[in-house]
């Protein structure tokens, strides 16, 4: 097992301040973020800067080596781990040791290494719904929306500092976003990854914090946006607008906008699919003799629609490519029209004579 001297790639009779240098560089190269990135690398990266970092540290490693930080939490007289562990991490007193928090803080809880300083900076998603008219659909249609969420500070431009000022490194994390936490246990010395408590993950501070939005690089806003709705959508669909949601701390990526999209009701045509169906009344002489009549289409347009004789009210006809167009660009759906012959409440003296006629012929 290679000592702290060689991971680090220093000599023993190193200063503090080689030390420091050669850990950041190590680390940034070896940050699992990074490409190229080694997880475990860096956390024996971590580890030895943790004690050569620390001149006491340093000290009692020099003396003792390896071993020196684990003379706590060693088993005395013959401990029986089977028993321990069957009986819920407990001694024979009934005295509880907490092996669940244990187990869930060092191999279940916190946060990976490899989750990085970069998703603590991003900004979160913003989720809204929008109305639009059925015929919308047969083009598309953009709309202008207003939005309440986090905006980039324009004082400090998203940086978090004072113009004028710069972000310098943390202290405490030394630039990495994370430090290493250990824990004390019955079976010796746990560590384990944890976001930098100073940063909040970032890996650099403001050396004088924006006096507007107090070193966040953001605050709360409003945002005029305009989104582009593309035909064939339909209702309970969800379309994503990168990079439109809530602006990321000290210029941090921004969050992703989610339009639910809501496709109001029609009162003469309803959608079925990438199909529409709607009605159209012809009257009883164009019911037996067939003729065309006139329809307005969904977009507003007058077509001529062919009655075939004999039609009977509720015949469906079809009209193919006047539907709505596929989302994925496929093509359009078709238009369905059912016929409803209407019955006439009054007639004059002369159709009540004609009708009087086509009676007497057995009509």
């Amino acid at each position: 097992m290679s000592d702290y001297y060689s991971i680090l790639g220093v000599n023993k009779t190193a200063s503090q301040e080689e030390v420091k240098r050669a850990y950041r560089k190590l680390a940034h190269q070896y940050h699992p973020d990074k490409k190229g990135g080694n997880e475990q690398r860096f956390k024996e990266i971590n580890e030895a800067y943790q004690v050569l970092g620390n001149e006491e540290k340093r000290k009692q490693y020099d003396q003792f080596g390896r071993t020196f930080d684990n003379q706590t939490g060693q088993g005395q007289g013959g401990f029986d781990f089977n028993s321990f562990w069957q009986s819920g991490g407990k001694n024979n007193e009934g005295f509880d040791f907490g092996l669940g928090d244990i187990f869930a803080d060092f191999f279940g809880g916190g946060r990976s290494a490899s989750s990085g300083k970069k998703e603590t900076r991003r900004g979160s998603d913003i989720e809204i719904s929008v109305e639009i008219n059925l015929a919308d659909v047969l083009t598309g249609v953009e709309k202008n929306i207003i939005l309440t969420k986090m905006v980039m500070c324009s004082r400090c431009e998203g940086r978090g500092a004072e113009p004028g000022s710069n972000l310098k490194e943390c202290f405490t994390c030394r630039g990495v976003g994370q430090v290493q936490q250990v824990r004390q246990t019955m079976f010796g010395s746990m560590s384990r990854f944890v976001t930098c408590p100073e940063c909040k993950g970032e890996g650099r501070i403001p050396e004088k914090p924006c006096n507007v939005c107090r070193g966040e690089g953001r605050l709360k806003g409003e945002e005029e946006i305009k989104i582009h709705i593309p035909e064939g959508v339909d209702s309970g669909q969800t379309l994503r607008v990168d990079g439109k949601g809530g602006a990321g701390k000290r210029g941090g990526k921004p969050g992703n906008l989610y339009i639910q999209i809501v496709v109001k009701k029609h009162p003469l045509f309803q959608r079925k699919g990438d199909n529409l169906f709607t009605f159209s009344p012809i009257a009883f002489s164009q019911a037996v003799l067939g003729g065309e009549v006139e329809l307005k289409t969904l977009d507003n347009k007058t077509i001529s629609l062919k009655i075939p004789a004999g039609a009977e009210s509720g015949k469906i006809l079809k009209i193919s490519g006047k539907g709505v167009p596929n989302f994925t660009g496929w093509g359009k759906g078709d238009l369905f029209v059912e016929l409803i012959v209407q019955t006439p409440k009054k007639l004059t003296k002369k159709q009540k004579e004609l009708l009087e006629e086509l009676k007497k012929e057995g009509l």
